[in-house]
């Protein structure tokens, strides 16, 4: 602050000589007034020059200051977006990971046996509705597919391909593509639902394309579903199914003449841990049939024909002119004889009221014939 008194309290000489040492311009010919003016107006200039370096002075060791601190707390932060970064990295490729084991159908799915691993694709009859897949696949094979596909490996799908086969009126089957069933891997075995038993079946694994082109690493045995009856269903416990095994295998397409059970009875044998053949050495082993019997290995077959229907609870049925009993829901059912012969049988509903008749004709035939023994010689 200015002290204008203590200015004023000088003479004129004492304030031209402090201008003439401070500096003044043109001292020598001012007044007193104008050397006081001169003179407050160089103490002012000094004051503001000193002022505004001394707070930028200040602001600047501050920001200095802060700066450091916000250095300190921006190595925190950058270690900190370290380790987050490096997580999510982690993370990622986890994921990565994860989708690569869930496209590569030979994850987990089996071993390569040494470099002689091959590929097997074994289906099992479960009941009239599910089938059950299992599947050995190699890597080798995966791969193959994969270079195969090329850029499009990457939008392929790993399927399962259920196909229907049909009768077409000769002895060839025709191959009708019902699903394709998507899977992954990290599995080696897939259940299937199906409908309107029976109906038989064969499916294929592998990869399909994006513009619809499959390529197969293995096919299956050919199956067939049994017929819808009350109570005929097949547990899905392997030591049920080594007691019924014979019904399984059977189902399976095990004792078919296709020629295509190599790898079913293969699957069998390693999950039961015993041998398959046919069903004399399966159930009782390569002794069975030996020599030293006491007696005559004995077989008789015979046959019963079950005729069942549904009409109008208070309806009149007859078969072949005898009446049949209609049970309270509409249902009937009889039990007779089938002897080796072609039979006609007819029956007949009435109406409650007795205004109306319907008639439908069964045609039956029963040819039995007994084909020669055959005797085998157990294995040495």
């Amino acid at each position: 602050m200015i002290d204008w008194a203590k200015l004023k309290s000088r003479t004129a000489k004492q304030l031209a000589a402090i201008a003439k040492r401070k500096g003044v311009s043109g001292w020598h010919s001012m007044r007193k007034q104008e050397l006081i003016k001169a003179l407050a107006k160089l103490a002012s200039s000094a004051a503001s020059s000193e002022a505004g370096v001394a707070p930028a002075q200040t602001k600047l060791v501050k920001r200095n200051g802060a700066g450091r601190t916000r250095n300190g707390r921006h190595g925190a932060h950058s270690s900190g977006h370290h380790k987050a970064k490096a997580a999510a990295l982690r993370r990622l490729q986890e994921i990565h990971q994860r989708m690569v084991q869930a496209k590569d159908l030979s994850y987990q799915s089996g071993q390569e046996d040494n470099g002689r691993g091959k590929d097997r694709l074994v289906v099992m009859v479960r009941d009239p509705f599910w089938l059950h897949a299992n599947w050995k696949l190699t890597r080798a094979s995966v791969e193959r597919i994969r270079v195969a596909l090329g850029q499009r490996w990457h939008e392929a799908r790993p399927v399962l391909r259920v196909a229907e086969l049909m009768q077409d009126g000769t002895t060839s089957m025709t191959r009708k593509i019902v699903r394709d069933i998507e899977i992954h891997g990290g599995v080696n075995n897939w259940y299937v639902d199906v409908t309107d038993p029976p109906r038989t079946f064969q499916m294929d694994i592998g990869y399909l394309a994006p513009d619809g082109r499959f390529l197969s690493l293995a096919r299956s045995n050919v199956v067939t579903t049994p017929r819808c009856v009350a109570g005929s269903s097949l547990d899905g416990n392997w030591a049920e199914i080594a007691e019924d095994f014979d019904r399984v295998f059977t189902l399976s397409g095990g004792y078919s003449e296709r020629g295509d059970t190599a790898e079913l009875k293969e699957f069998f044998e390693e999950r039961l841990r015993r041998p398959m053949g046919s069903p004399m050495v399966t159930r009782f082993g390569l002794g069975a049939g030996g020599a030293g019997r006491m007696r005559e290995f004995n077989l008789r077959v015979d046959a019963e024909l079950v005729v069942y229907g549904v009409t109008d609870p208070d309806a009149h049925v007859t078969l072949r002119g005898e009446p049949v009993k209609i049970h309270r829901d509409g249902t009937f059912r009889m039990r007779m004889s089938l002897p080796d012969r072609r039979q006609v049988l007819p029956v007949v509903a009435s109406s409650g009221d007795g205004m109306e008749q319907r008639t439908i004709v069964l045609a039956v035939e029963k040819n039995t014939k007994v084909m020669e023994p055959v005797t085998r010689e157990p294995d040495a």
